[in-house]
This record gives C-alpha cells, structure tokens and sequence, in this order.
C-alpha cells in the first residue's frame, strides 16, 4: 500500500471552544490511538482532502511536531450542512500487529455476459480486510472476463494468503444480470397483433354484456 504524508501540531487544548478555533482557521481536530499513548493534534482541511480524491486507501505518514506516525484514517466526521470536516480518527500502524480497514473493489476485464447483453453490477465497492500494514493492498483487484449471465464473484472466491477477508463469504462483489428489456407495441411490431386482437375480443365481450343489461 503506498504511503503518503500529511503534517500537524500538536494542540494544547482539547476541547470544543479550542476546536471551534482550529476549525475556523481552516484546520481541524484528530486523534492518534492504538500506539502507546493517544495524540491529539490538528491539521489542516485542504491538505488532507486531497488525499481523499482518489479511490485507494493510503498509508498516511503522519509528522507532528518532529515526531513521525505510520497511520490509516479510521473515520472522519463531516458536518451535516456544510460539509467540513469536524473529526477525523487515525489508527497508528505497529510493524507487528494486523490491522483492519476497508479496501477498495477494482474489477478488471469485459464480463462474457455483458458482450451477450448482460448488465454487470457492482453490489459492493470496498471490503473489510484483515492484515499486516506491509501486506495491505491499493485495490481488490477482481478478474471479471469470465463472467457470464447469472453468474456473480463472492468474497469466498478471493484468494490472498497474507490476507483475511472479513466480509460474509457469501456476500456477492460483482455480478452479470440479464439486462430487462422493455418492449414497446407498435403497429408491425412482434406480438402487437394478438395483443390487438385480444382487446378486440375483450371490447366485444363488454358490449355484448351491456346489450344483455
């Protein structure tokens, strides 16, 4: 997994006001934990989103203060209105320990469904993985050239061996459907005369009951 580097400052104060503050000056509060001790510090908006336009998950370096942390973003919490970022949690990497985090979903190739007419499907975009930070991958890639109508990958038919998956293992990844057509009846068209002439009979059968009336 690729590492990228984000700096901070440690804060002095920990509290709503202090945070209001860093906020305001286009910063925002996070946390440090999993390591020896937590490490609250803060950041700077722009800078750490540009690490989230893209799909892959990264490794972040963290230099707070002359002091370096190997870490992965845990969870980040938005405002609901405006959109900025108010928290964010990162977990610090341990060489020795697993760690889990959700990977992306990266499906590779043409299904054979879809060149018959299918309509391939994306049921899940990221899966749950257990595992070493060296072991750790960008992307899940998943092959889809053989995939015909009908048929689906599971997370049971991913293979890594430095790897646990922690998804069910009957939980569907990607899929080819049978694409729904929707037939429109139109004079000529395949079946538009029966369907006329079933009307036809059906409005004979009304009058026919009318005139009994």
């Amino acid at each position: 997994m690729k590492t990228v580097s984000l700096s901070g400052s440690l804060r002095e104060n920990v509290g709503k006001k202090d945070a209001r503050k860093h906020r305001k000056d286009g910063d925002f509060p996070g946390v440090i934990y999993g390591g020896k001790e937590q490490v609250h510090f803060v950041t700077n908006e722009k800078e750490f989103k540009k690490l989230f336009n893209v799909a892959a998950v990264y490794l972040i370096n963290l230099k707070i203060d002359g002091k370096e942390y190997q870490t992965i973003v845990q969870d980040v919490q938005y405002h609901p209105v405006t959109d900025r970022i108010l928290h964010a949690d990162f977990l610090e990497i341990l060489p020795e320990k697993p760690v889990v985090i959700a990977v992306p979903v990266k499906p590779e190739g043409v299904p054979t469904g879809v060149l018959k007419g299918g309509k391939f499907i994306i049921k899940i975009r990221k899966v749950k993985v257990k595992a070493l930070a060296k072991d750790l991958p960008d992307y899940i890639i998943v092959k889809t050239d053989d995939l015909d109508i009908g048929d689906s990958i599971k997370v049971m038919d991913l293979k890594n061996d430095n790897i646990t998956f922690l998804d069910p293992p009957s939980t569907v990844l990607v899929g080819v459907r049978t694409a729904r057509a929707v037939v429109e009846e139109v004079p000529g068209a395949p079946g538009a005369a029966e369907a006329g002439a079933a009307e036809a009979e059906a409005g004979k059968e009304k009058e026919g009951e009318k005139e009994k009336k």
